[in-house]
C-alpha cells in the first residue's frame, strides 16, 4: 500500500516548482499561451492533478499550437489577483482559474485585460471576457449513493465536506437520497473541514466520521488521507476526484474521476478559431466529465448492477438524483413529487435533505 506523507507530497511538488512559471516569455508569440492556476500541488492525487491532466491532455491534442503554463498552491484569497494578473501579463491569452474561490479575483483582473479569455471552474459570475465551467458532480455521488446504501451494515454513512458551497452541498445531498432509495432509514453525518486539501485534517475527520457510527465514507476533499484512515480500520469509501485505490487497495470502492482535457481542449481551440464566447459550461456522465472508475472486487455484483443502472440513467436521461418528492432536514417539502430540480435551481442549493446531520 502507498503511504502518503508529507514528503510524498513536496518531492510532487519540487518539481514542477522547478519549471520558470511566471516572468517567463520563452514561447513563441505566434502560439496561444494557456495559463492555469491551480489551488493544490499537482501531486494531490486528486482535484488538482485531475486538473493538471487536463491541462496536460489539451496540450497533446493541440500541440505546437499552444504553450500552457500553470503555477500551483494558489491560496483562495487576495493573494491569487497578482498570480492571475501576472499569468495575463506574460501573455497568456486564456487563462483558467480552477477553484471556487478564485472567483472575485477572476472577474476583478479579468476587468483589466478585457482581450484575455477567462474561465472560472465551479464560480457563478460572467463577464464578457469570463466565462465559468462545472462538473455535475452529483451525478457521481448517487452512484456512490447507491453503493452505499447497499453495503452499509450500520446504515450510518459519512461525509467529509470542504466548505459548504453549493458544489459541495449538491454532492452531500445526492449521497443519502441515492442510498436511502436502497435503505429508506439509512442517515448521513457530515464533518466540513473548511480547507480542500489538508491530509492531516482530512484524515482527522475521517476519525471524527467513524467515531460518531459510519462505516462508509465519501469525501469532496482532494488527498487520499481518508482512504488511508478507512484502509488501517477495515471500512471502505470512495476516492474523489480521481482513481485513488493504489493508496487503499482495500477500502477503495470506486472513485468520481474528474476529466478535464476535452472541455480544455475545446474552449482553447475556441481561442484559436476566434469563436470563443462567455459561456456557463456544466457538464456531467453524459459528456464524460464524470466518469466513475473501476469498481472493486469488495462491491458485490449486485451492487454494481444498481449502481450501473444510475449511471445509465444519468446518459439515457432517464434518471435525476433530484426528483422530488424531496425533505429537507426539517421535515418541510422542498421538491413536490415528480418535479425536478433546474440547473439555476441547484447550482444555489443552500439546504441539506432529510437525514443529514452536520457535525461540529
Amino acid at each position: 500500500m502507498a503511504i502518503l506523507t508529507r514528503r510524498n507530497f513536496i518531492q510532487a511538488a519540487g518539481a514542477a516548482a522547478a519549471l520558470p512559471m511566471l516572468g517567463s516569455r520563452a514561447f513563441a508569440q505566434d502560439k496561444l499561451k494557456v495559463g492555469f492556476v491551480f489551488l493544490g500541488p499537482i501531486g494531490d492525487y486528486g482535484w488538482t492533478w485531475a486538473h493538471n491532466k487536463g491541462r496536460e491532455a489539451m496540450q497533446t491534442a493541440l500541440g505546437d499550437k499552444i504553450e500552457s503554463v500553470y503555477v500551483e498552491n494558489v491560496a483562495e484569497d487576495a493573494s491569487a489577483i497578482p498570480v492571475i494578473r501576472d499569468l495575463a501579463n506574460q501573455g497568456c491569452k486564456l487563462i483558467f482559474t480552477t477553484s471556487y474561490g478564485y472567483m472575485d479575483q477572476t472577474i476583478q483582473v479579468a476587468g483589466e485585460f478585457p482581450d484575455v479569455k477567462f474561465e472560472h471552474c465551479t464560480g457563478f459570475k460572467l463577464a464578457d471576457n469570463v466565462s465559468v465551467y462545472n462538473s455535475r458532480f452529483h451525478e457521481g455521488r448517487a452512484v456512490l449513493g447507491t453503493i452505499s446504501g447497499m453495503m452499509s451494515k450500520s446504515g450510518t454513512l459519512g461525509y467529509l465536506g470542504s466548505y459548504k458551497v453549493p458544489e459541495v452541498v449538491l454532492g452531500v445531498n445526492s449521497f443519502p437520497l441515492a442510498a436511502q432509495k436502497k435503505n429508506p432509514a439509512a442517515t448521513l453525518k457530515v464533518v466540513f473541514i473548511d480547507s480542500w486539501f489538508d491530509p492531516p485534517k482530512e484524515a482527522a475527520a475521517t476519525e471524527t466520521l467513524l467515531n460518531l457510527g459510519a462505516d462508509i465514507v465519501t469525501t469532496h476533499t482532494d488527498s487520499p488521507a481518508p482512504l488511508q484512515s478507512l484502509e488501517q480500520r477495515g471500512l471502505h469509501g470512495f476516492g474523489q476526484g480521481a482513481d485513488m485505490s493504489s493508496f487503499a487497495p482495500n477500502a477503495h470502492l470506486t472513485a468520481i474521476e474528474d476529466i478535464w482535457g476535452p472541455h480544455y481542449t475545446r474552449r482553447a481551440q475556441a481561442v484559436l478559431d476566434g469563436t470563443w464566447k462567455s459561456s456557463n459550461i456544466w457538464e456531467g456522465m453524459v459528456d464524460g466529465t464524470v466518469v466513475i472508475s473501476p469498481y472493486s472486487a469488495a462491491v458485490p455484483a449486485d451492487v454494481v448492477a444498481e449502481a450501473d443502472k444510475i449511471k445509465a440513467g444519468y446518459m439515457d436521461g432517464s434518471f435525476d438524483i433530484f426528483t422530488g418528492p424531496i425533505y429537507d432536514t426539517e421535515g418541510k417539502l422542498k421538491v413536490e413529487d415528480g418535479k425536478t430540480l433546474t440547473l439555476d435551481e441547484l447550482a444555489v442549493m443552500d439546504w441539506f435533505v432529510k437525514g443529514v446531520e452536520t457535525a461540529a
